[in-house]
């Protein structure tokens, strides 16, 4: 069974940027599954971009007739190192807002500390269960949503010791997860960095880009 079998109706995978997009969509073309049943799209980088336009895919296939029944969220990311090294892929069990909340004498406040909601949503255990099974050599762990991405040692050890579970940090999956609401969601994403003082001689795009079309190819094949 294929990702895009594991639930009747059809699969949105959405990315930030058309690079993204391009990779998914050479994994899904590679695979087994039904074009038809798969729509890969780009929606914007960042939580409220990536928001929105899931929200507009997702509402105009209800529209239609034709409904996605799940969402992945896809895409390149940074990894803490040591806990997952540049052309990995990771699964996120949990989305988290890393810096949805408030600043404090005290450090941060997440934002369940203030008491308006939570910065944490859990993928769906179903298709979860699915990718950790199509994609065994993943790491699994918390992937961080942010909406400015680390660039120094110093937030990267608060994040790590704020987070001791998570593995990534990205721009979108806590927006996209926020739009899929009661639609099954999950979040996949392959390292092209180490997080922390930003270096970009040390970025490895194409190998993160060809492990996104490799991971694709799995959940779809």
């Amino acid at each position: 069974m294929t990702a895009a079998g594991l639930v009747p109706g059809r699969l949105l995978i959405v990315t930030a940027v058309a690079a993204e997009a391009e990779a998914v969509q050479a994994g899904v073309n590679a695979g087994s599954a039904d074009p038809a049943t798969v729509h890969v799209a780009p929606v914007g980088v960042g939580p409220a971009a990536a928001a929105a336009g899931t929200a507009r895919l997702l509402t105009l296939a209800e529209a239609a007739g034709v409904p996605y029944r799940a969402v992945i969220s896809a895409g390149i990311a940074g990894g803490f190192p040591g806990r997952a090294d540049v052309g990995a892929t990771v699964l996120g069990a949990r989305t988290i807002a890393a810096d949805l909340g408030a600043e404090s004498d005290d450090g941060f406040l997440p934002i369940e500390e203030l008491g308006f909601g939570t910065s944490i949503l859990e993928a769906d255990p179903t298709l979860l269960e699915f990718l950790t099974a199509a994609l065994p050599h993943a790491v699994i762990g918390d992937i961080l949503t942010l909406a400015t991405v680390t660039g120094t040692a110093a937030t990267t050890a608060a994040l790590q010791a704020r987070h001791p579970a998570a593995v990534a940090e990205a721009m979108e999956g806590y927006g996209v997860a926020s739009a899929a609401a009661s639609v099954p969601f999950a979040e996949l994403r392959t390292i092209s960095n180490p997080i922390g003082p930003r270096d970009r001689a040390a970025w490895r795009l194409r190998e993160a880009f060809s492990a996104l079309t490799e991971a694709a190819a799995a959940a779809c094949g």
